[in-house]
């Protein structure tokens, strides 16, 4: 790659990665799709060699493959990948909720409360995908609140990996009345700046996504 090429890949790399990697996490790309660096060169609207960089990079977070002489793709993630995907969850978010409880705010405790108003409506009006939303501005902010920004890169990485089975527990029938319970007590532990309780019930909602993955 010319010089040239390489100080534009290394500058737009971050941003492009960083768009690629979201419209994973959205389900907006799906799994297998095939990702062509043209199209996504006039999407973001920077040079094929950005494109390539960012490819490159997300291929090395396991979010995307190459396949020999077919270009790249969206990697798909096995059922037994997800389940060991949520193990690591389990243990990195139950830090992060006991760090967030040892941290947050009176203002952070209001919007934690909030959150989970607006979660228990979503649930009771049947709002499925409202609710999924909500779920993931959930555990994102317990995150943020918790300041472990290694883990939210972590994090990130993992959730993006595993959108598709996410989704689909989310369509099971009666699992967001259970996530819904399970999230709450997560909130309310934090709110009490209690990091043992706050860990012990994230702990417990990865233990039931793991039940709820092997039961699907």
């Amino acid at each position: 790659m010319p010089p040239q090429e390489q100080t534009t890949a290394a500058t737009e790399r971050p941003d492009v990665a960083a768009a690629i990697r979201e419209a994973i996490a959205r389900g907006d790309l799906a799994p297998n799709q095939r990702l062509v660096e043209a199209d996504l060169s006039e999407q973001y609207g920077v040079s094929r060699s950005g494109v390539r960089a960012a490819l490159f990079e997300l291929t090395n977070e396991g979010l995307v493959e190459r396949l020999q002489n077919r270009g790249a793709r969206v990697r798909a993630v096995t059922l037994d990948e997800a389940i060991e995907i949520s193990e690591v969850r389990m243990v990195v978010e139950g830090l992060c909720a006991a760090k967030a409880a040892e941290h947050v705010t009176d203002q952070e405790s209001a919007e934690l409360r909030a959150l989970g108003e607006s979660m228990r409506a979503a649930v009771a009006d049947g709002h499925v995908l409202e609710y999924s939303e909500l779920n993931k501005v959930l555990h994102r902010r317990i995150v943020e609140i918790s300041g472990q920004d290694t883990a939210a890169g972590v994090l990130a990485r993992l959730r993006a990996q595993n959108v598709r089975h996410q989704f689909r527990l989310a369509l099971v029938p009666g699992r967001p009345n259970v996530s819904l319970r399970e999230h709450l007590a997560i909130i309310e532990a934090i709110r009490a700046h209690d990091p043992e309780a706050a860990e012990r019930a994230a702990r417990r909602h990865l233990v039931s996504v793991i039940e709820a993955l092997k039961a699907v």
